[in-house]
This record gives C-alpha cells, sequence and structure tokens, in this order.
C-alpha cells in the first residue's frame, strides 16, 4: 500500500515538468510527511483538453457514499480490481489522474519491529503515482474532490521491503493515462525500478505530526548520541 509521501519540489518545476496549464497556481507548501485526508496536487486533463493542476483530499469518497468518512478507507486502489471495484469503477473509466510525489515511505518488517524507508527516483525528480479522483457533495450541499492512488506488486527493488508499492507510471503513459478512453489498468507496467532507490530513515516519520525536512535524513547521516 501507500500511507504516506512527500512533495516538496517548487510549484513552477511541477508547472514545467507535468507541462501543466500555467494558469493553475495552487498554494502548494513543503510536505515531508503527507498523510490521507490531507490535500495534495494532482493532474487532470480539463474539458479543454489541458492539464490541470489542483490541491485534492486524499482519500476518495465516491459519489454515493453516505458521509466523508469512508475515504480514509480508500487512500488505495489495487491495479488489479481497480476498474470493477464498486467504490473505484466510474473514476477509472472517467476520473483518472496524476499524483504529483517526491518520494513514498514504506515499512520493512524486522523481527517486532518496523524500519521506516524513503524510496525516491535517484535524481530527486519528481514522479507521478496513478490516481483516481471523484467528486462529493455534502448533505449541506458542499462539493469535495477527492483521490486514491492506484498500487500494484512490488518490483524486484520493493521486494525486500513490502510487497505492494504505489503504480509509477513514465512519462511516456500520462497521455493515455489521463485520456478519457477505455484503459486496461491490470496490464500497466510501472517506471522503471533501476531509476529507484530506497534509505532507512528514524521513525519520526511514523508520527503524522512531524512534517519536516528532519523525516527524510537517512539513519546512515544522522547524528550518533554518545
Amino acid at each position: 500500500m501507500c500511507g504516506r509521501y512527500l512533495i516538496t519540489s517548487p510549484l513552477e518545476a511541477i508547472l514545467e515538468m507535468f507541462a501543466v496549464d500555467p494558469a493553475d497556481r495552487p498554494n502548494l507548501e513543503p510536505r515531508f510527511n503527507l498523510a490521507p485526508t490531507q490535500q495534495a496536487p494532482v493532474v487532470r486533463r480539463g474539458d479543454d483538453g489541458a492539464r490541470h493542476l489542483a490541491l485534492l483530499r486524499w482519500g476518495l469518497i465516491p459519489h454515493w457514499a453516505k458521509d466523508v468518512k469512508i475515504g480514509a478507507r480508500l487512500i488505495n486502489a489495487r491495479a488489479e480490481t481497480a476498474a470493477t471495484a464498486p467504490a473505484f469503477r466510474e473514476s477509472a473509466r472517467r476520473r483518472r489522474c496524476l499524483v504529483v510525489a517526491d518520494g513514498f515511505f514504506e515499512w520493512q518488517k524486522q523481527g517486532k519491529a518496523k524500519q521506516p524507508f524513503l524510496i525516491r527516483r535517484r535524481d530527486n525528480r519528481p514522479m507521478a503515482f496513478a490516481g483516481l479522483w471523484s467528486a462529493w457533495t455534502d448533505p449541506q450541499g458542499a462539493r469535495l474532490e477527492t483521490f486514491t492512488i492506484i498500487t500494484t506488486a512490488a518490483d524486484a527493488m520493493m521486494a525486500a521491503i513490502h510487497d505492494r508499492m504505489p503504480l509509477i507510471l513514465p512519462s511516456a503513459a500520462w497521455p493515455a493515462w489521463l485520456d478519457p478512453s477505455p484503459i486496461d489498468i491490470a496490464t500497466l507496467g510501472p517506471a522503471d525500478g533501476a531509476e529507484m532507490t530506497a534509505v532507512p530513515i528514524s521513525t519520526r516519520v511514523n508520527s503524522v505530526k512531524n512534517d519536516d525536512a528532519e523525516v527524510i535524513v537517512p539513519l546512515a547521516e544522522q547524528p550518533t548520541l554518545l
């Protein structure tokens, strides 16, 4: 699964990399420990055919949901079943997006403990998780847009840490993913794992209250307390 990630790249870098409409300028602040139910940037294709950047709430709320609480349980959608699962199938057909991230966190079981790792590109550039989005209207008539991150089986690099990972799309796959035409999600391949690196970090990431640059400092670079 994917339960935490970071996005700290400057807005201008994101606009350029994803060829987003330059008029889209959401208020992006560096997030070193982004968690479910929080706002995060996604790229969508608009009715005008252009790519647009917007802040959506992490945790998909289907249009038929009774209340907002369901979103906390729908932060991920499995690539193998997203096209048929009741909560995701409509979004899989018509509302696909790219979730912009600089890396993600995963925990490796080590006996009774769990060691957190930061996984990111070797060049530290942003990446795109395959995502789905939805629009929900609450009983008072307010509209809320939400998203989920699609996960897939771990590649060779990730398998030693966890059996699942976000579906990271290479840039060549972005146009087809954003296009509303039918697509077979289960057959999509992830980006080249050789471009990724995984480093152990401190357990500060375990708490969502810790959202600063110290969260992503590799263990090897942290000071030793005497």
